[in-house]
């Protein structure tokens, strides 16, 4: 009897089993752990730099699979090129991740706060133009210029802030740099600093509702590590070096995804060391010591290309501009005319002083660090006492040299004017060159790509003459993700760092 009682219990709970598990396998949550580098601080009006914002924050425009400008916060809008102010025209039913309903005057005061030069923004050069801003009612608002711009629509892709938690408030210090509100397709439901940050679906987004549940940022800065924690199945999704491309390639449980960016590699030169801002000659004669292509080929397995330009990628590049081909009898021969002679080390030196500096670089970037030695070394094999450093933290004023990272696949203005512009927010190497400074105001204003056009090839020339870097390289962004996930669009370009592959994160599937 009991052996029938028993047979009958277990009979019930395998049934009951069954039936949990077949409803947790039909309606189970989706979650995707995505290998991230490391955030302090979200918000995307102060920092340049943050592939998390696509996800929780929305814009006035965004970009399209071909990083065209279409609507996103506003449905439309209109310019009047005889007063040069837009009119914005916003959304309905727009809240934000609090519930509270966004409105005109959130964009106001984000705009507002970026160009304060109290909040010290990376993106307050992108703004400079902006004269004044009029909210006509709720859902209009018009932006008036005191010069034109014509990248303004991209840059108004920014990711919106929510007045009525920020103003009055110290925006640099502010707790809502940690627990971050927006509009965005995910919203933020836990951080753990340093550790990973959680983001569940926004069922509220005013577009396509997500259809993965959760988005794990789980912090993993090393990208070695990146690789063994997709194995180990730590990780769902990460981007990874071209060395650790091939374990995936022939796994049938991850796809790999070879993109194109506008991201190049380059040695940027401090003009405010001591070294530097008495040897401004070195920069150009040093590039000619750089073999780019054996670079792409040993660091990047050619996953990438020589770089020359910071304009290279997109259709304002002028490939006629000076490339500074290998030649390294070409720069012992330059040195040799700019008063440098070797001593009896070897070391070319000029009144008592060698020619001997530091590459710097980021820790956990193993490419970075590979194409430092590399170059180092080819700068030593000419008489150069070149030496590389990895630094937990960048000192921008400090050091001499850095392996640099920048671009943009959207306006040429952007990461030009910027990085290039005299005293500019992102200008790290302290280069100041008048005529460049006038090419790119000009650029930046005129509206007519012939003209804009003609002025960018002739700041691809100016900097040749006067280089702030030595371009090594454009990398492509390469991807691991699990075979399920469906909707990455492979030919969209991205930009530094290989942001902008979660631009269409609502469509995702796995």
């Amino acid at each position: 009897m009991k052996k029938k009682i028993l047979a009958a219990f277990l009979a019930v709970l395998m049934l009951i089993l069954c039936c949990a598990c077949t409803t947790q396998s039909g309606d189970s949550a989706k979650q995707l752990v995505y290998g991230s580098g490391n955030y302090t601080a979200i918000n995307p009006a102060l920092f340049e730099h943050g592939e998390i914002n696509l996800l929780l924050f929305s814009g006035l425009t965004k970009h399209n699979d071909k990083n065209e400008v279409v609507g996103d916060l506003a449905k439309d809008w209109e310019y009047d090129e005889a007063t040069l102010t837009y009119t914005f025209n916003l959304n309905d039913n727009i809240v934000w991740h609090d519930g509270e309903k966004f409105k005109a005057e959130d964009v106001k005061f984000t705009l507002e706060a970026i160009i304060n030069p109290d909040n010290a923004s990376e993106n307050a050069s992108n703004f400079e133009e902006i004269k004044n801003i009029e909210i006509v009612d709720e859902k209009t608002l018009k932006i008036e210029l005191s010069a034109p711009s014509a990248a303004m629509p991209d840059y108004l892709t920014i990711g919106i802030l929510p007045s009525h938690l920020l103003e009055g408030k110290d925006m640099t210090t502010d707790e809502f740099n940690q627990n971050p509100i927006g509009t965005g397709p995910y919203k933020l439901k836990s951080w753990e600093m340093g550790q990973s940050i959680v983001l569940e679906k926004n069922n509220d987004f005013y577009g396509t509702v997500a259809k993965i549940d959760t988005v794990i940022f789980k912090i993993v800065e090393d990208y070695k590590v990146r690789a063994l924690q997709l194995q180990s199945g730590e990780l769902d999704m990460a981007q990874v070096t071209p060395q650790d491309m091939g374990e995936f390639e022939n796994d049938e449980k991850f796809k790999v995804y070879n993109m194109k960016t506008s991201d190049y590699r380059g040695i940027m030169y401090n003009f405010g060391s001591e070294f530097f801002s008495k040897h401004k000659e070195l920069p150009n004669i040093l590039s000619y010591a750089i073999d780019r292509q054996a670079i792409v080929s040993a660091v990047l397995l050619d996953k990438g290309e020589v770089a020359y330009s910071p304009l290279q990628t997109g259709e304002y590049n002028d490939p006629n501009m000076e490339k500074f081909n290998y030649d390294p009898e070409r720069a012992q021969s330059l040195l040799e005319e700019a008063g440098w002679e070797k001593n009896s080390s070897g070391i070319y030196e000029k009144n008592g002083e060698e020619l001997s500096f530091v590459i710097n670089n980021g820790a956990g970037d193993q490419v970075r660090i590979d194409m430092s030695n590399i170059a180092a070394q080819q700068l030593r094999d000419i008489g150069v006492n070149a030496t590389v450093e990895v630094q937990s933290q960048v000192d921008w004023v400090g050091q001499d040299t850095y392996l640099i990272g920048w671009g943009s696949p959207f306006d040429p203005d952007d990461h030009t004017y910027k990085v290039f512009g005299t005293d500019q927010g992102a200008n790290y190497s302290g280069y100041s060159n008048a005529k460049v400074d006038e090419i790119l105001l000009k650029a930046r204003a005129a509206t007519d790509s012939a003209e804009r056009k003609a002025l960018y090839n002739e700041f691809q020339q100016e900097i040749a003459k006067d280089m702030p870097y030595t371009f090594i390289a454009y990398v492509d962004a390469i991807y691991i993700a699990p075979k399920e996930l469906k909707g990455i669009t492979e030919n969209t370009i991205l930009g530094h760092h290989g942001v902008g592959i979660f631009w269409n994160i609502t469509d995702w599937t796995m």
